[in-house]
């Protein structure tokens, strides 16, 4: 490591999860000489975080840093990525753009995090639904096999970002005081007081939503698993923050429930709250602010010997985005993965 810390790029520093980014690096101790965020050139100049200034991209700007996080986009991500990379740095980028890549590890902290070993200059980070539902499946994934998956999605608004939350508000708003409601803009039908079968964007031709194709895709990658079938239905619903997942776990070794809370309550970046004679499960806006992933509902699918069914909940900003991505620059600091700067090399 460099002698008095890294020098940390963050891009798409103004949006909802680069903001979360340069907080947990200063909550976190993440060890940074100095934090620089990036944004689009309409934000150049406004202050962020600790009155960090934006800068533009360019490149004479991305050059000299060791670290570079993008919460920027696919495009974005695309363009500026591999610039960082070539000037020195690692990249852990949020968006999809590289999660499929072969030669790209994609890494949940808690999971597979010896993947990042592999990394060529840029790391990818799951898509957020994905993200959380790894943490919950990889134990039992290591335990007893994993053979099918059905997986329902419950996604709160603010997976589309500021915009979105802000249309439900306004929606819910009218609604209550009984005023007409704005044709929508964030989504392609009213969300507030809805639910939507439709999280993502469908390709042309496709039948699946982007959304549902990550799930299938990024599941089968960081579980090494090509094998496991995967079947998902992403819903949008008028919740604010907070990923919700109904999850149907078909294992190819026999498992009971109580197996499974057992393997949930030990490993790490859970919390299992299942006593659901008492009201006690898993709530988004319990998980609003945490990084634990939830999951309680642990029983016996009755239609199948070998399967459970569940449900898995956290903050899609934070343990979904943010969180992972500065969890991975702290794995990469600790097992030497991140290059000095040369002539700032501690000796």
């Amino acid at each position: 490591m460099a002698v008095d810390g890294y020098r940390v790029a963050v891009v798409g520093a103004t949006g909802q999860v680069g903001t979360l980014m340069l907080r947990l690096l200063r909550e976190r101790g993440f060890p940074a000489r100095e934090i620089v965020p990036f944004a689009s050139e309409r934000s150049i100049g406004r202050t962020v975080g600790e009155g960090l200034a934006v800068q533009g991209l360019s490149e004479e700007a991305v050059q000299g840093f060791e670290v570079a996080i993008f919460s920027a986009g696919g495009s974005t991500s695309g363009q500026w990525a591999p610039r960082f990379a070539q000037a020195g740095a690692v990249v852990i980028d949020n968006s999809s753009r590289w999660r499929m890549e072969p030669d790209v590890p994609l890494v949940v902290a808690e999971v597979n995090p010896d993947a990042l070993s592999r990394h060529s200059g840029i790391i990818a980070n799951p898509n957020c639904s994905t993200m959380q539902l790894m943490v919950a499946l990889a134990p039992i994934h290591d335990a007893a096999g994993i053979e099918r998956l059905v997986i329902s999605t419950y996604q709160a608004v603010s997976g589309s970002g500021a915009r979105a939350v802000a249309e439900l508000l306004e929606q819910s708003h009218a609604r209550l005081h009984d005023r007409e409601i704005d044709a929508p803009a964030a989504y392609p039908h009213q969300i507030a007081f809805n639910a939507l079968p439709h999280a993502g964007s469908f390709a042309p031709g496709d039948d699946h939503t982007d959304e549902e194709r990550k799930l299938i895709n990024e599941t089968r990658k960081i579980l090494a698993d090509p094998e496991i079938r995967v079947s998902a239905t992403c819903v949008r619903v008028p919740v604010i923050n907070g990923h919700s997942e109904s999850v149907n776990v078909q294992t190819r070794e026999p498992l009971s429930p109580g197996e499974a809370r057992e393997l949930l309550r030990s490993a790490p970046g859970l919390r299992v709250i299942d006593e659901p004679a008492a009201a006690h499960y898993p709530l988004a806006i319990d998980a609003d602010g945490s990084d634990e992933v939830l999951v309680g509902r642990i029983r016996r699918d009755p239609g199948h010997e070998r399967a459970l069914d569940m449900w898995v909940v956290a903050d899609n900003l934070r343990k979904g985005a943010a969180t992972n991505a500065i969890q991975i620059a702290e794995i990469l600091h600790e097992r030497g993965l991140i290059a000095p700067r040369g002539a700032e090399a501690a000796v």
